[in-house]
């Protein structure tokens, strides 16, 4: 009886440790080094949409040509839309301060694939604070970074392009052009 005890013990024991999931891992699109933008706050977010496939919690990379995988460990730290936001009130800089706009972002696309890149294409629209729908400049921005094979590596890729995105805009801001700026 006290064999058949242990037994049941150790079956019990061993059914625990192989239902332990991963630790879920946290990742942000801000960057660790301050961007030291000052004037940030004379650019105001209006709105920013993502595609509803990728505007989760979750990582969700590209696996082929046609398929996306939800990495249930790999999390942001809040929902893609909120993480771009935070990431770009960071890094926007107004150089002209005499001239406060406000900033609509439309994301076409926002593509993870580890070992290869990590992209965005983004539709975006400046205009002048409180002269109505007069848009300063309306452009498209498409970033590509390669990637290494690991999250963290295509997280950083995301990182470099969100920072070449708040670097056009903010050049978008300072000149007086209704043309686009060129991608850095």
């Amino acid at each position: 009886m006290a064999f058949s005890l242990k037994i049941t013990l150790v079956t019990a024991l061993l059914l625990l440790a192989a239902c332990r999931s991963e630790p879920i891992q946290f990742h942000t699109l801000t960057p660790a080094q301050p961007s030291g933008a000052s004037g940030g706050a004379d650019i105001q977010i209006e709105s920013i949409t993502v595609p509803p496939q990728v505007d989760r919690p979750q990582i969700v990379i590209r696996q082929g040509n046609a398929g996306l995988a939800i990495l249930e460990t790999q999390w942001w730290g809040a929902s893609l839309s909120e993480e771009l936001r935070s990431a770009l009130v960071d890094q926007l800089v107004n150089s002209n301060p005499q001239r406060k706009v406000s900033l609509r972002l439309e994301v076409q696309r926002f593509d993870s694939i580890p070992g290869q890149y990590a992209l965005i294409d983004v539709k975006w629209r400046l205009r002048k604070l409180g002269e109505g729908d007069a848009a300063l400049v309306t452009c498209r921005s498409t970033l590509q970074t390669p990637s290494g094979t690991s999250i963290d590596e295509l997280v950083v890729a995301h990182q470099n392009n969100v920072k070449r995105l708040a670097a056009t805009i903010s050049q978008a801001t300072a000149g007086t052009s209704k043309s686009c700026p060129a991608t850095k």
